[in-house]
């Protein structure tokens, strides 16, 4: 499996990222603005048996708008199945566990389907249920190549029912850096997924935990929207 490690930012003043990311030389990543619709859906047995082994399960589906001169904007969707584990004794170079530190490190494995239908009548077959679903819109973006040490850095800024945060993913130097040059710091690292975060801001504001999605009178998914 890959490595993934990350780290995520709570934005609170999303203009003044936009300015840091623009002296940073920073480029969004696909066509028009690159803002895609993300719509999750976690899966675990009736038992939570995933989850108790630290174990996620994902089936998103991602939806952008391609256009092209002279002709309307056509939706284009691409579908993911993500699995992620903690990173295994095999993984950390034997020693027994993956070394401590300020960000986020996880096995991953990502294939892309044709569709998402059914692939969760299989999971469903087998026993387990999308039990949470979550909403959001990402856009990616890119340093370039002059800069050597963000090297394989991704900088995506997450809209989210509960705040916008950027996810920082990466080579851990890269994270560092790019975070300093943004702003922010290691205490600013946030290694909680947003299943936790929803969870933690629902206590927050004693309501009861359903699915992270939009209400109806969030803006529409527009790829003119920046």
């Amino acid at each position: 499996m890959a490595r993934e490690t990350e780290i995520k930012l709570r934005i609170r003043d999303v203009q003044a990222l936009r300015r840091a990311l623009k002296r940073m030389g920073a480029r969004v990543m696909g066509p028009g603005t690159g803002r895609v619709r993300e719509e999750n859906v976690i899966f675990d047995t009736p038992q939570g048996g995933l989850a108790k082994h630290g174990q996620l399960l994902r089936v998103r589906t991602e939806t952008s708008e391609v256009r092209a001169k002279s002709r309307p904007a056509i939706a284009k969707q691409r579908v993911v199945v993500t699995f992620k584990r903690p990173v295994t004794p095999a993984a950390s170079g034997g020693a027994g566990i993956a070394l401590p530190g300020p960000h986020k490190v996880r096995e991953e494995l990502e294939v892309e389907v044709a569709e998402a239908g059914d692939l969760t009548r299989i999971f469903e077959g087998l026993g387990m249920n999308g039990w949470f679903r979550y909403e959001k819109y990402r856009t990616t973006f890119e340093l370039p190549a002059s800069k050597a040490w963000a090297k394989g850095l991704l900088i995506q800024l997450d809209e989210t029912p509960i705040g916008t945060y950027a996810e920082l993913e990466g080579p851990p130097l890269a994270i560092d850096r790019a975070a300093t040059e943004l702003g922010y710091s290691k205490r600013d690292y946030v290694l909680k997924n947003y299943l936790v975060l929803y969870m933690e801001e629902c206590r927050r504001k004693g309501e009861e935990p359903r699915h992270m999605l939009f209400h109806e009178g969030h803006k529409p998914f527009k790829s003119s929207q920046r």
